[in-house]
């Protein structure tokens, strides 16, 4: 059965071997194609293929792997959640907490992280409306932790920085509701206070473990290469480089998350922006790790675009790293060309 590449869907059979123009072998015979695997296609520029005769349902359901994922990982989420509330509870009545409180909930969580690789998906189905407090500091251990692994440091190191992340902003807990909740913007008086997480989260870290690099990620993780940061107005050379990680973790997840005074922006915008950032704000070795690792995650992702049209991303554009390929219905959709069009939403 020849088909042209645009019509092929997810599940479709191989019935022959798949060789470009220059002879090069992209797709075995008898594979089931993935999105991923159109994709590699079109990159090939491959137009037709043969493919075994299509059964009256022929489809690979990733929704359901990702439920299935999801489903492992959730119970560890919930775990992180519960601790995270109690560590805060206690940080704010006492000025310090439990240390083993958070290896309880945090290593459970980073253990179940190992086998699921799609962070976007894993951003996407954890990102809920309650305490967006708790779910920002789960999801900073979670990316410090990816982010740590992606650049090579070892599985203790990776695990260290996660737990830094999972605690960079428990000095919220002795900063008033009141502001952290306000649904508007916040006078400067309100923001010197919050500005102030910083330095409570290294005092109750110091009160509360023998962890002088974990204190210090929660002081620093809003310094900036280029000075402009806080507490300290460091610079890049002065500022811890686990630091450094957790602060691309903590922008992109309060910048891709509800919260009351902020509706989240889109996953993909959200890392053009960082890229922009990498240049003398947030250090650009662990942002451009995030950026190459976190782009494949979105081929195969559902879309809605500003047209009103649906869609799936199939192929990242080498040119426009953040505006891709996508695939509607009845076409083909190249964002880097047609500039009027953008994704709206990316969806499960």
């Amino acid at each position: 059965m020849r088909v042209h590449v645009t019509d092929l869907i997810p599940g479709d059979q191989m019935q022959h071997d798949a060789y470009n123009s220059n002879g090069v072998h992209v797709l075995q015979k008898g594979a089931t194609l993935r999105i991923e695997d159109i994709s590699k296609l079109l990159q090939h520029g491959i137009d037709y293929i043969e493919i075994e005769p299509r059964a009256l349902t022929v489809s690979l359901d990733p929704l359901s792997e990702i439920s299935d994922s999801f489903n492992k990982v959730k119970p560890q989420f919930n775990l992180a959640f519960n601790g995270c509330s109690t560590l805060f509870t206690e940080a704010s009545q006492s000025g310090k907490f439990n240390e083993s409180v958070v290896d309880d909930v945090f290593k459970p969580l980073v253990g179940s992280l190992d086998e699921h690789t799609d962070v976007v998906s894993l951003l996407l189905l954890f990102n809920g409306k309650d305490d967006y407090t708790y779910r920002h500091s789960i999801q900073v251990g979670m990316l410090s932790y990816y982010i740590a692994d992606w650049m090579g440091y070892s599985q203790k190191e990776a695990y260290d920085i996660g737990k830094a992340g999972y605690l960079h902003d428990i000095g919220k807990s002795k900063i008033s509701r009141d502001i952290l909740d306000k649904p508007g913007k916040l006078t400067p008086e309100e923001f010197e206070e919050v500005k102030l997480h910083t330095i409570y989260g290294y005092e109750m870290i110091s009160e509360s473990m023998n962890d002088k690099v974990t204190a210090m990620v929660a002081l620093q993780h809003h310094e900036r290469d280029d000075g402009s940061g806080y507490p300290r107005a460091l610079r890049e050379d002065q500022i811890h480089p686990y630091a450094q990680i957790c602060a691309v973790a903590d922008v992109y997840s309060a910048m891709t998350t509800n919260r009351v005074y902020q509706s989240k922006q889109q996953l993909l915008t959200v890392l053009r922006e960082l890229y922009s950032l990498s240049f003398g704000k947030l250090n650009g070795k662990p942002t451009h790790a995030f950026i190459q690792q976190m782009l494949p995650n979105f081929i195969g992702k559902k879309v809605q675009l500003t047209t009103g049209e649906s869609g799936i991303i199939v192929m990242n554009n080498p040119s426009d790293y953040f505006r891709p390929l996508v695939k509607t219905d009845d076409r083909f959709i190249d964002l880097s060309k047609e500039y009027n069009t953008a994704i709206l939403e990316i969806l499960l």
